[in-house]
């Protein structure tokens, strides 16, 4: 069984009498076909449909023709009763032609009457001695031509017309003047067998250059796999270099921000300190002055007066710290430079 596998749906790899050959010589059942329909595209190997909207009109004749042959063939060797298909007696002979089970008698009867028209009926007994192939290739010695007329199914076809390219009975070929050139219909199939050989051997000559293709873009994906995993971990590492340089400055300009604080702090203090002196020299020169006034003698006010009033004169030479130029406690534009620069 396992070398009639390609008979077989391509997809769902079940069995189907309505198998349907696609023009990407794909073979697909109906079910299938109609899952796949919205895509317009073969399931296997992703080719436009022309037929995408619809079902392929295309049977494949030769699968299910091969299906047909050996459910009968697995019917004779299963063992099973097989009865004749004229008088429903034993049946102890097939005939691929007839597609008949024939008992003896029947049988008898066959041979005088069809054995000129090749028809073989074999024993069922032998069939079952051989292989499913023996089977296959008996039924396909005695498999028979129809004549293209349809009221001409009986007779036996042996000529081919090269003109309207259409297998042909003697009767057609001898009353029907439009047909042309005759040849023996044997040759023509043999003919058709050997043109497509010869096709096909001329793609597996083509076949390599595909295969070459094909492995050179595996070898482009997998390169291109590389390289993304390559940069991939590039990243990562820059990455990881960027945020332990982001780290680093990060711990110095808290070291830069605590030292700057801190600097800030004494020289706040210092003008805190410095403010404190200004502001108490200014009460105790205003109490005093007013003290003079209240109660200085003249000779005391002529003894300290230059000495309170050149006092006096260096308070009012002082400036507030704001008002000075120098840097201002607490100045991180440094850090804001080295945050801009990140």
């Amino acid at each position: 069984e396992d070398d009639f596998q390609f008979l077989l749906c391509e997809q769902c790899q079940q069995e189907s009498p309505n198998l349907k050959l696609l023009t990407c010589l794909h073979t697909l059942c109906r079910s299938c076909l109609r899952k796949n329909k919205p895509t317009g595209q073969c399931p296997m190997c992703q080719m436009a449909n022309p037929q995408g909207s619809g079902i392929p009109n295309m049977d494949n004749l030769l699968f299910t023709n091969l299906q047909a042959k050996l459910k009968v063939y697995k019917k004779i060797v299963d063992g099973g009763d097989l009865f004749c298909d004229n008088c429903k007696k034993a049946g102890e002979f097939w005939c691929s032609s007839c597609k008949e089970f024939l008992c003896t008698n029947c049988f008898e009867v066959h041979q005088r009457y069809l054995k000129r028209e090749s028809h073989e009926a074999k024993r069922v007994v032998d069939i079952r001695a051989g292989s499913a192939k023996d089977y296959l290739e008996g039924t396909r010695k005695t498999s028979d031509l129809s004549c293209s007329n349809p009221t001409h199914k009986s007779q036996t076809v042996s000529l081919y017309c090269n003109k309207c390219e259409k297998a042909l009975c003697c009767i057609c070929a001898l009353l029907d003047s439009q047909h042309g050139s005759f040849c023996d219909i044997r040759r023509e199939t043999q003919r058709r067998q050997e043109e497509l050989g010869t096709m096909v051997q001329e793609l597996k000559q083509k076949r390599s250059v595909f295969e070459a293709t094909y492995l050179m873009l595996q070898d482009a994906a997998a390169r291109l796999e590389q390289a993304q995993g390559e940069m991939r971990e590039v990243i990562q590492e820059r990455v990881q270099q960027l945020v332990q340089l982001i780290r680093q400055e990060e711990e110095e300009m808290l070291v830069l921000v605590e030292t700057r604080q801190e600097q800030g702090r004494r020289e706040l203090a210092r003008e805190l300190q410095h403010m404190e002196g200004v502001l108490q020299r200014m009460e105790a020169s205003e109490r005093l002055v007013k003290n003079m006034s209240l109660y200085a003698t003249e000779q005391e006010v002529m003894d300290m007066q230059p000495f309170i009033k050149k006092s006096l004169e260096d308070l009012k030479q002082l400036q507030p710290a704001a008002a000075r130029d120098q840097t201002q406690p607490g100045d991180f534009a440094e850090c804001r430079a080295r945050l801009q620069a990140l």
